[in-house]
């Protein structure tokens, strides 16, 4: 190699880009879980209310919901929540955080391949959203007589919507941080959009359909992941699927990943 010619970096195997992929998502597991305090709200924040809600609801049914338990319809509820949560609220807030700080700034300077780095922050955050979810299986299970999906429709169903969802509402997450202007305001700015439209979208009580709260929820991805989790639960005779439900958080997704492409930037936001 001749003197001031760059090195010539051999390209690396499909086996030596994933074992980059997973070293890092390694990493940002670490990087969450050395931060006990805020795994534990992460992680068991929907798992209280489903504690709580399940607990008080005791044997109350939805007649409107094909005569369910409530705690039924809550396990499946806050099952989404939790992987709206980690993909959406805190991923966005995380994102507003390490770009108003420079550290996206200086991973993008590193050796280290932006795709390798986009693809870890998403695998990470979508490992803590399914954690939630065998916690809340668990529980659901267990603590209320919850049973999981059944069947081999239902489990593919479930694993399905969930990957779906966790991609979408994560291309939402990221859309999301490109809007906040700095740190201070990411966790008001975040929570406040998400936790409005939690409301809105039946989590914390079934909507009845037609009702204006109904109406107004369909307008938004949220009330339709709910559904189509939900549905994966479905009683006995049910399809586990909600094909149209879903696709309209596919398309949300979809739309927020191109927002998301076109605004995203890797240096701190001058305002």
């Amino acid at each position: 190699m001749s003197a001031g010619s760059e090195p010539i970096v051999a390209p690396r195997s499909a086996l030596g880009e994933l074992r980059l992929v997973l070293r890092q998502v390694g990493y940002e597991q670490l990087t969450f879980w050395l931060n006990p305090v805020g795994a534990i709200f992460t992680v068991g924040f929907s798992v209280l209310f489903v504690v709580m809600l399940g607990a008080s609801a005791g044997s109350s049914r939805v007649s409107y919901l094909h005569n369910v338990k409530l705690v039924q319809y809550y396990v499946p509820g806050f099952i989404a929540y939790g992987v709206m949560s980690a993909a959406f609220n805190n991923l966005a807030i995380s994102v507003v955080i390490r770009r108003e700080s420079g550290l996206l700034k200086r991973l993008r300077l590193s050796p280290l391949p932006t795709w390798t780095l986009l693809s870890s922050i998403l695998l990470s955050t979508l490992l803590i959203a399914f954690a939630q979810v065998v916690l809340l299986l668990a529980v659901g299970r267990w603590a209320f007589g919850v049973h999981p999906p059944a069947g081999a429709s239902g489990i593919a169903a479930l694993i399905v919507v969930l990957v779906l969802g966790g991609l979408s509402f994560a291309a939402l997450g990221i859309a999301m941080s490109t809007l906040i202007p700095n740190q201070q305001a990411a966790g008001p700015l975040t929570s406040t959009v998400f936790f409005v439209l939690l409301f809105l979208s039946g989590l914390w009580f079934p909507l009845k359909s037609g009702s204006t709260l109904a109406k107004i929820s369909t307008f938004f991805p949220i009330r339709h992941f709910i559904t189509a989790v939900f549905r994966t639960f479905s009683h006995p005779g049910a399809s586990a699927w909600a094909g149209s439900d879903l696709l309209i958080v596919v398309i949300w997704g979809a739309v927020a990943a191109a927002v998301a492409l076109r605004r995203f930037q890797w240096a701190p936001l001058r305002t």
